[in-house]
C-alpha cells in the first residue's frame, strides 16, 4: 500500500528566513512552503503548535488546478514530508539556565 493512501493528511505551512546586507543594511527574506503530510506522520504534525522549529524532508511535488477567481490553470508546488524532526531550543534553554544561576549568584 502506498504512504500516501491514508486518511489522515495534515497541512502545514513552514517558514523559512535568510538575510543579506545591501548598502549596509540587513534585508530579511522570509519564503513560505505548503507540506502536506500523511498517516501516523501528519497526526504528530497535527500536535506541531505554531513557531515550533522544525526539519523536514520529503520530496517537492506540483500539482495543477483550474482557479474557479481567476478561471485560468493554476500550478501549487508542495512538499510531501517523508520525516519531521523536531528540534529543541536547548541553546535558549542552556542560556536562560545561565542567566537564572547568575541571578541566584548576585
Amino acid at each position: 500500500m502506498p504512504p500516501y493512501s491514508s486518511t489522515t493528511l495534515t497541512t502545514l505551512s513552514i517558514a523559512t528566513k535568510s538575510s543579506y546586507k545591501k548598502n549596509g543594511e540587513y534585508v530579511e527574506h522570509v519564503e513560505w512552503h505548503r507540506c502536506v503530510v500523511f498517516a501516523k506522520l501528519g497526526e504528530f504534525a497535527a500536535t506541531l503548535k505554531k513557531g515550533a522549529h522544525i526539519q523536514v524532508e520529503g520530496e517537492l511535488r506540483s500539482r495543477k488546478y483550474t482557479s474557479t477567481k481567476t478561471n485560468s490553470e493554476q500550478t501549487i508546488w508542495e512538499i510531501r514530508v517523508n520525516s519531521i524532526l523536531k528540534l529543541d531550543r536547548a541553546a535558549k534553554a542552556g542560556t536562560e539556565e545561565q542567566d537564572e544561576e547568575e541571578e541566584v549568584a548576585a
